[in-house]
């Protein structure tokens, strides 16, 4: 007998969410649930949060172009003009021509054939990942440590799947190895570790690639106005222009705007948009992001002087940390891990540093091994001496009252 979407209405209950609660609780009690703080003013150098003034030292915004005048001001004209929307998915009536110049202005910047943009990089990977392999006949090979939207794509797929010790190119060969008649391989991994800031021997996978008959996929999210020259990526820092048939970009953390891009060669970007879902079912960047995101290009080109700056600040502030006798681990990068071990200990410490007018924020397990809880501090470009002398005596003291060093 047929039932009435009414009659099913009336007659359901709820079903039991108390499991919610109970995750929840548990969280709590282990010190490991996330307690959101108030950003009050633009992710700048010197910031307001919960009322407090504070030193930015945990935003993605490498290169303070959030607030740059030129891509400020790239999205309230684009924005007046063509106004807040796209008003459809692009593959329909939400191509503009603003993102088609977009895509011309990240080719040409990265030296690649073409690009195509994304709503976020979450969804570049997780909407090109399975459509690059098909069935247990094909290999995905994958780094321990990859991004959870890698992790993500690569359950959306019915592969098979390998993963290696962290950058760990002697186990990546042995898979290779041993798996010389798969189909499809198809090599992923990220360009700028996000929890230690270490960098992968993208060199050493495309000459394993090459000899495997393998395809490579990289997620340079974090190496994207911070990598190569003048911030061009990680296949520009090893001069691999061509050899990488997949590179996943974001423009949420150097260029300090928001959306993802995947740049390659032209055969790619027609693959990804007559496959990728999540580009083919999300609706177009809005039009002032696409100006914005162009904007941030065309700065990171003409003024390199602020990728310069993020390098002279990086390498200054992780020298003196270790001085200090901080464990940095293995960063190369502006993101720079002070290991604590304990998650409560490393909760203490980022209490202490808000204290002192510093927001940096504490990674913990699950985000990070059980004894690796650390506070991860991201390095801008718009921090002055001050600033990072002002961070580095303050992390001195608390790191001693906590018996960190």
């Amino acid at each position: 007998m047929s039932m009435t979407f009414e009659s099913t209405l009336g007659d359901s209950m709820p079903g039991d969410q108390s499991w919610m609660i109970d995750k929840y609780t548990s969280l709590v009690e282990k010190g490991l649930d996330w307690k959101l703080k108030s950003l009050e003013t633009a992710s700048e150098p010197r910031c307001v949060v919960d009322g407090k003034e504070n030193i930015m030292l945990c935003a993605n915004n490498y290169l303070n172009l959030t607030t740059h005048k030129k891509v400020v001001n790239a999205m309230i004209d684009a924005t007046k003009k063509f106004g807040a929307g796209s008003g459809s998915v692009r593959a329909i009536a939400g191509n503009l021509e603003i993102h088609e110049d977009l895509e011309s202005t990240i080719a040409e910047f990265k030296g690649v054939e073409a690009a195509l943009t994304f709503s976020a990089g979450y969804t570049a990977n997780v909407g090109l990942i399975p459509t690059l392999v098909e069935n247990k006949n094909d290999l995905i090979i994958s780094d321990e440590l990859n991004h959870g939207s890698i992790i993500d794509g690569v359950r959306l797929t019915k592969a098979s799947r390998a993963v290696y010790p962290h950058n760990d190119t002697h186990a990546l060969e042995q898979i290779l190895k041993e798996n010389r008649n798969a189909r499809r391989k198809l090599i992923i991994t990220d360009g700028v570790f996000s929890m230690d800031g270490d960098i992968a021997p993208l060199d050493l996978i495309s000459e394993l690639a090459e000899d495997y008959e393998a395809m490579v996929m990289v997620d340079d999210c974090h190496g994207e106005g911070v990598l190569g020259d003048g911030g061009r990526g990680i296949v520009d820092h090893f001069k691999l222009q061509g050899k990488i048939d997949f590179e996943v970009g974001s423009f949420s953390k150097a260029l300090g705007v928001q959306g993802g891009v995947l740049s390659g060669k032209e055969h790619v970007k027609k693959h990804a948009v007559n496959h990728c879902r999540s580009w083919l079912l999300s609706g177009s960047q809005p039009p002032g992001v696409a100006a914005a995101q162009k904007a941030a290009i065309e700065v990171l080109r003409d003024e390199p002087e602020h990728h310069a700056k993020l390098w002279e600040n990086t390498e200054y502030f992780r020298k003196e940390m270790r001085s200090l006798g901080f464990d940095t681990g293995v960063s190369e990068t502006p993101i720079i891990p002070v290991i604590c071990g304990d998650s409560l200990l490393a909760k203490k410490l980022s209490d202490e540093l808000y204290k002192r007018g510093i927001f940096a924020l504490p990674i913990v397990y699950p985000m990070v091994a059980k004894d690796k809880a650390r506070i991860r501090c991201m390095i801008s470009s718009g921090l002055s001496k001050n600033d990072l002398d002002l961070v580095i005596n303050s992390f001195g003291e608390v790191g001693k009252k906590l018996k960190i060093i």
